[in-house]
């Protein structure tokens, strides 16, 4: 499909794995960000070799903006950018509001929410027509928990999806013109490790049952949307969220 380079933060385990793999096979050279597994990530650049595909591995906690200008130097080193995956992203231990700490709050914030914006500032420097560059796409991963809120779970990171739909249709429409494309997936409940991070690694089996379509989802069903949004069969999509979520 192309020779350009897509950034995946969060690109080593669950959806940003799957969407690393998806990627490849679509063309893309990958830059698998990660936060501190370098094994998975090693993992996940040796298969798509192993597939002819090119990807490497570059460490950046998305909570640090010196991290983010590394991973894009990285990237810019590799190729040509054509696409931002913000796939990066934390939940809490389940908690109220009123057990919450402003250690946890901010720090929920600067990952999922500052962390995006500045990859996208990043991607935008170098992906917008104004700036000298050929276009590309900007996807942002959100969660169904934006609409539902998340009560006696974890409000701090609904709170935080929130923020990331918002950011998509307002980035959308102010880089429209200047060849670059931004869309939200919102996954329901994926079987992926972040409940795990959240200390209940069966959340998803056992909440399955509220779902329309009675199962948690796979992260390949999330990452096919990704990389729907970020092929040219998408072209007239921006400023868009959708749910992928089996109806919840």
């Amino acid at each position: 499909m192309n020779d350009r380079v897509v950034i995946i933060t969060g690109g080593s385990r669950g959806i940003g794995r799957a969407t690393a793999l998806g990627c490849a096979k679509r063309g893309f050279k990958v830059v698998v960000g990660y936060a501190s597994n370098a094994a998975a990530a090693d993992e996940v650049v040796a298969e798509i070799a192993a597939s002819n595909g090119k990807a490497i591995a570059v460490k950046c906690d998305v909570g640090s903006e010196a991290d983010i200008l590394a991973l894009f130097a990285a990237a810019d080193a590799f190729g040509p950018l054509g696409a931002l995956v913000n796939n990066a992203g934390i939940v809490g231990p389940t908690a109220r509001v009123d057990e919450m700490s402003a250690e946890r709050i901010q720090r929920m914030m600067a990952v999922n929410v500052t962390g995006s914006i500045l990859c996208a500032r990043e991607a935008v420097k170098r992906m917008s027509t104004r700036h000298g560059g050929k276009g590309g796409v900007i996807v942002n991963l959100s969660s169904v928990a934006a609409k539902l809120g998340s009560p006696n779970t974890y409000v701090d990171y609904a709170a935080s999806k929130g923020a990331v739909d918002s950011f998509t249709v307002g980035l959308g429409h102010e880089v429209a013109g200047e060849g670059i494309r931004v869309a939200a997936i919102r996954p329901g409940l994926i079987d992926t490790e972040i409940h795990a991070s959240g200390g209940d690694p069966e959340r998803a089996h056992r909440l399955s049952v509220n779902v329309p379509m009675k199962r948690v989802g796979r992260a390949e069903e999330i990452a096919n949307a990704v990389v729907w949004l970020l092929s040219d069969e998408a072209s007239y999509v921006t400023s868009a969220i959708i749910d992928v979520s089996g109806g919840r």
